[in-house]
């Protein structure tokens, strides 16, 4: 499951047993190492659906963890490309990481919360790549809501996402079975370890970008296998 230079069952279990925070600092050095950063190979996909390089003034990467997404941004750019993520550790490894990238646009790094972003229509293109899991249900709206204010009119919100997986399909059931192990965890083991999966799912994601305001363009069959069940939306802020 894990390269060899991926973290140990025994390190993850650490982590889980954490706040979502330091479990993050925790594996922020191995994490290019695991399944769970979006791979460079998916985000070459996304690229051409958010614009031709250099075509854009301004991009923020939301829950950038180790920078992945800030790094597809960066050639499409003019202006700057930011970061925002929570975990100290994560952005400490995506400073380091990009730190050989062209010089501009210039790279911006924040520590914070993505459901508190200090911007007002500050960025044409936000994009979330792996970590919708992390916004709670009942924090959905407000974290769409953040987007809304972060870009300017007619800017987009990029992410990927998938329909609600068939109850038949083993994918719905190891997801519904992590998702239970995490709530008995979060129930008994305090500060919580926010991370669910079946999260931010197809169409009540785009019917809630809707009713924020955005208007909401899916894409589907645009990765290979084994991604081909997801797809990318392209929500648009209304003027």
């Amino acid at each position: 499951m894990f390269h060899p230079q991926g973290p140990t069952f025994c390190e993850l279990a650490h982590q889980a047993l954490s706040s979502t925070e330091r479990g993050y600092d925790l594996l922020a050095p191995k994490f290019d190492y695991t399944p769970f950063r979006t791979p460079d190979s998916l985000l070459e996909f996304v690229a051409p659906r958010i614009g031709m390089p250099k075509s854009i003034d301004a991009g923020l990467d939301l829950c950038c963890g180790t920078g992945a997404g800030m790094k597809m941004l960066q050639p499409l750019c003019r202006e700057r490309v930011v970061g925002v993520d929570f975990s100290q550790g994560m952005l400490r490894v995506a400073r380091n990481t990009l730190a050989d990238v062209a010089a501009e646009p210039k790279l911006e790094f924040i520590h914070g919360d993505v459901l508190e972003l200090p911007f007002r229509n500050e960025f044409d293109i936000a994009v979330c790549f792996g970590a919708l899991g992390h916004i709670l249900p009942r924090d959905e709206s407000r974290f769409t809501q953040q987007i809304k204010q972060a870009l300017r009119p007619g800017g987009r919100f990029v992410f990927i996402t998938a329909s609600r997986p068939s109850r038949l399909s083993l994918v719905y059931w190891l997801a519904r079975g992590f998702n239970a192990a995490m709530y008995v965890r979060n129930t008994f083991v305090k500060p919580p370890f926010i991370m669910y999966y079946l999260t931010f799912l197809l169409p009540a994601a785009a019917k809630l970008l809707e009713e924020h305001g955005f208007r909401a363009i899916v894409h589907e069959n645009v990765f290979p296998k084994p991604f081909h069940q997801a797809c990318v939306v392209v929500a648009t802020r209304e003027a």
